[in-house]
């Protein structure tokens, strides 16, 4: 709400918010990935039924469901562009926060993150690729993008694993680590008023193409709980796992993807990024929804799913 208050109120001031969220997210992403048990991915992969619905419903079923909406809703291929870039990376970051209010396994889902990270990064070349085509190839250049991976990816994770490693010989370390589990939480905050204040505008001015993809957004948000009970149908998860699964599938990657849409050619740039930011609000307010239904609802506590 700041952000949209400081950016519509002063236009100029969205050309500064935009040089802030590279960095910004930056140290987001540090500060989250330096909490991700990367040297225990053991503990993750041991839960395979758990692994093998979270890879079925985030990397088939998830753009299965995206090829229908797009379909039912055809866009120009600027607004595509930001749809599937959005759409088609799950979450690694606030999902766990959402997970555990809506009393799923967190633990699980932070296990789990590495191979949510690393499997979206090998398949949304290939995502894009199949949905927008020849023309996605014509238009993206890859120095940009090629940066923003190697700045904004490899550089936190980089760094998140020397805080590890280092936790594990030197108390020093180990304050360091500690002290980035309370960077999140500000940062997030500071992240969301840059990214808002800086798009707010554009959405604000464009608001007649953005509408659009608004249904595409809400009937996601209400399909994949759907789908995802239903692999539990075939896929036998205890309730927390189940939870997990749901908001998994629910929740994406926007402030990750964002810098990949910032890279993209300006024209294309401005309206693909005013898209994600639509998504990250239609989705807060979605996860609002769903920390009250999933667990009453939906999953509810009866030990084994049946």
């Amino acid at each position: 709400m700041l952000g949209a208050v400081v950016g519509l109120a002063n236009e100029h001031i969205a050309f500064y918010f935009t040089g802030m969220i590279t960095p910004l997210i930056a140290i987001l992403l540090y500060s989250m990935l330096a909490q991700i048990p990367f040297f225990k991915l053991r503990e993750a992969l041991a839960n395979r039924k758990f692994i093998a619905a979270l890879v079925i419903g985030n990397f088939l079923a998830v753009p299965l469901i995206v090829y229908v909406l797009i379909a039912l809703f055809p866009q120009p291929t600027p607004i595509l562009v930001g749809v599937c870039l959005v759409l088609l990376t799950p979450c690694i970051d606030y999902v766990i926060v959402f997970t555990q209010l809506g009393k799923g396994n967190e633990k699980l889902m932070l296990a789990s993150t590495p191979i949510l990270f690393i499997v979206q990064l090998l398949l949304l070349p290939l995502y894009l690729s199949l949905f927008i085509g020849e023309e996605m190839a014509d238009i993206v250049q890859i120095q940009p993008f090629l940066e923003a991976f190697l700045f904004l990816i490899m550089a936190p994770l980089i760094a998140a694993l020397i805080t590890q490693l280092w936790a594990k010989n030197s108390t020093a370390g180990t304050k360091t680590l500690e002290m980035t589990a309370w960077l999140p939480v500000p940062f997030m905050a500071f992240v969301l008023i840059a990214v808002v204040a800086s798009q707010i505008g554009k959405v604000y001015s464009d608001f007649e193409l953005i509408i659009g993809v608004i249904p595409i957004y809400v009937l996601f948000l209400v399909i994949t709980p759907l789908v995802a009970r239903l692999i539990l149908r075939f896929i036998k998860l205890d309730v927390g796992a189940g939870r997990a699964l749901i908001f998994s599938m629910g929740t994406r990657n926007s402030l990750v993807v964002l810098p990949l849409a910032l890279a993209l050619p300006y024209e294309w740039a401005t309206i693909a990024a005013a898209i994600i930011v639509t998504q990250t609000i239609v989705e807060l307010i979605g996860e609002l929804i769903y920390i009250k239904l999933v667990p009453k609802w939906m999953l509810k506590d009866k030990g084994e799913i049946r």
